[in-house]
């Protein structure tokens, strides 16, 4: 459905901006009317596409309230329409307020939640709407959209931690950068002019720092334009090409020290999400080709695809998994017993407990190593450069008779 930018006024005359979904001009307009709006202009906008718990201005955390909302009607027995109605009307994003009146004509018009919440996929993405579907079906919505809350608060903690896990390598670096480059580009010559009016013989790293010196000056446009255009041309190989895209998955998974806690990461999220599916009477299969699409990385999504043709060519769950070679023989044990005693959905609640806490372990013991490891390189660094700087100058200090 296209997505328009509009304005219009309402009764008072005062001016509204924002955006509406609408089939063309005219369901816009009856769209608006029924929220009391009176369209003047529009433009219709491309949607970006979004995934779970996304969606332009709407928030991880306006989910989070919604489901909790959601969860909160269900349970009391209030008709979903008058429930949402009452969404509408209390929430505060002005942009999810136009989802959710979106999502009442649309019931209104004889569509159940989950098909009006496809609408919207920028907003409500695959895992969201198959779980609401699965809980229409099998009369368990309040259960649902509680398992979604607690799966979207999560969520963005492990976001947090992620989040937490690579900025603090990234501010280090670019403070080591910044003082490597004021060190090259001012200290280092003006050093150099006093070494050379003493007439000395330089040592070998002394004359390597004063030739990297000279060159980061006399080729800055090179030294800095380089490693930019670089990266632009890695990042558009990896969006454009899939084989890119693969190798650059596979490498982050094989990093120092990130790598294994990527992996546990995207371990975690995927038992979350198969738990949450298979628990909400989604069939494994499907909740296994849902996830290929949550993981987030091509080297597990494969591995994935690959479990869901073991699985229909009637291999068990457990030594599909166990084939995969991604799963530590732990979480192998816990689920070939669910699938032994019949208590499949408990042993997949069992490993995500697991790697939920297994990431916060991870991510907390990775920033440990972390910290010391850069601490040591710029230092190294630091050594080099004072050592090539100040060597020749405590040289002729020690020649000196007093």
């Amino acid at each position: 459905m296209p997505s328009f930018q509009y304005k219009a006024v309402d009764k008072t005359g005062s001016p509204a901006r924002g955006g509406l979904d609408a089939v063309n001009e005219v369901d816009l307009e009856l769209r608006l009317r029924r929220m009391g709006l009176d369209l003047i202009t529009f433009r219709e906008i491309e949607k970006t596409a979004g995934g779970f718990g996304s969606g332009g201005n709407i928030t991880r955390r306006d989910l989070i309230t919604f489901c909790f909302d959601m969860e909160q009607i269900t349970r009391s027995g209030i008709p979903l329409l008058e429930g949402i109605r009452d969404l509408r009307d209390s929430i505060e994003n002005p942009r999810f307020r136009e989802v959710l009146a979106t999502l009442i004509e649309d019931m209104e018009g004889g569509r159940i939640l989950s098909q009006s919440m496809s609408q919207h996929a920028y907003v409500f993405d695959n895992v969201f709407v198959s779980l609401v579907r699965a809980g229409e079906q099998a009369g368990r919505l309040t259960e649902v959209f509680a398992s979604l809350g607690t799966t979207l608060k999560w969520q963005d903690e492990l976001a947090s931690q992620t989040k937490r896990l690579m900025m603090y390598p990234a501010f280090v670096l670019v403070v080591v950068m910044g003082v490597l480059i004021f060190m090259l580009v001012f200290l280092v010559p003006q050093v150099t002019q006093l070494l050379k009016s003493m007439g000395i013989a330089l040592p070998p790293q002394t004359r390597f720092l004063i030739f990297v010196s000279n060159g980061v000056i006399a080729y800055w446009p090179l030294v800095f334009g380089i490693p930019v255009a670089i990266v632009a041309t890695l990042v558009v190989m990896i969006k454009r090409s899939p084989k890119a895209h693969y190798l650059w998955d596979h490498t982050k998974l094989h990093l120092p020290i990130i790598g294994p806690i990527l992996q546990k990461i995207i371990m975690s999220r995927f038992t979350n999400f198969f738990a949450l599916m298979y628990q909400s009477g989604i069939t494994i299969l499907d909740a296994i080709k849902t996830s290929e699409e949550i993981v987030g990385n091509r080297v597990i999504a494969d591995g994935l695809a690959r479990a869901g043709a073991q699985i229909t060519a009637g291999d068990s769950l457990t030594e599909t998994f166990q084939n995969l070679g991604i799963f530590p023989p732990l979480v192998i044990r816990m689920l070939r017993v669910g699938e032994a005693t019949g208590a499949l959905d408990t042993a997949l609640l069992n490993v995500t407990y697991f790697y939920n806490r297994d990431v916060k372990e991870s991510v907390d013991k990775g920033m440990e190593m972390i910290g010391p490891v850069l601490t040591v390189v710029m230092g190294g660094i630091m050594v080099f450069i004072m050592w090539s700087v100040l060597g020749p100058v405590y040289d002729i200090l020690g020649k000196i008779k007093f």
